[in-house]
């Protein structure tokens, strides 16, 4: 049987063979970067708080994590986290496709592939749908995890709804905390952008999924065999 591995096609290219492809979807998937921004700024100018650092940590971990670290001792923290997420719910203006997101998401085997997202079902179908996006089946959403990223809990769930080992995976992701769930899981990691700090071994950076290209066959034991080409 081939196991799955990874090597350098060219000086440029890098060649990724796993059995199973695990996205994040805010500023992996979808650019969300507008309402995320406007939701979280009228947080801070409610309460006084540093809009940057709140942008620094807030990314790619679940709001009301967020809500708990920087609301004040009295508040709501449950009340604040609903509200917010009705404001995000209600506003998908400038909510797009990374570019050639969708063509990479096709080309996958639905069986092979997942979504994994700090967002609840509700949001990520809003902001999937907004940047017409197509949303895989096997989903592991806020509500379906006790402990959000950094905690590796949402790629195990999503590798083990999928029957592949953590070690046969490659996760696309932007943010550092979902970047340090992925790395914690034990999986191969391809950074999205800029933000994620310093490539480690068994890491890669892609800008958009402009240049990607995959390929898949049905393994001997029924599974898939993905080659994606950085």
């Amino acid at each position: 049987m081939s196991h799955p591995a990874e090597h350098a096609a060219s000086a440029q290219q890098t060649v990724l063979t796993v059995r199973a492809v695990l996205f994040d979807m805010d500023g992996t998937l979808v650019d969300s970067t507008a309402v995320v921004e406007q939701v979280w700024s009228e947080f801070a100018h409610r309460y006084g708080l540093d809009i940057d650092e709140i942008l620094r940590t807030s990314h790619g971990v679940q709001a009301g994590d967020t809500v708990r670290r920087f609301a004040p001792a009295d508040a709501d923290v449950a009340a604040l986290t609903a509200e917010l997420g009705d404001m995000e719910r209600s506003r998908t203006d400038g909510v797009i496709a990374l570019p050639g997101a969708e063509a990479v998401l096709q080309a996958l085997p639905d069986e092979a592939t997942a979504l994994v997202t700090s967002a609840d079902s509700i949001l990520a179908g809003i902001r999937m749908r907004a940047a017409r996006l197509s949303m895989p089946s096997t989903t592991v959403f806020s509500e379906a995890v006790t402990r959000g990223k950094p905690h590796p809990e949402g790629y195990l769930t999503a590798a083990a709804l999928l029957g592949v080992e953590p070690a046969d995976v490659v996760v696309f992701e932007d943010a550092p905390a979902g970047i340090a769930a992925a790395r914690a899981a034990g999986m191969r990691t391809v950074v999205v952008g800029d933000a994620g700090g310093d490539l480690e071994e068994g890491m890669w950076r892609i800008q958009d999924y402009t240049s990607v290209t995959v390929t898949a066959v049905k393994d001997d034991d029924g599974g898939h065999l993905i080659t994606l080409t950085l």
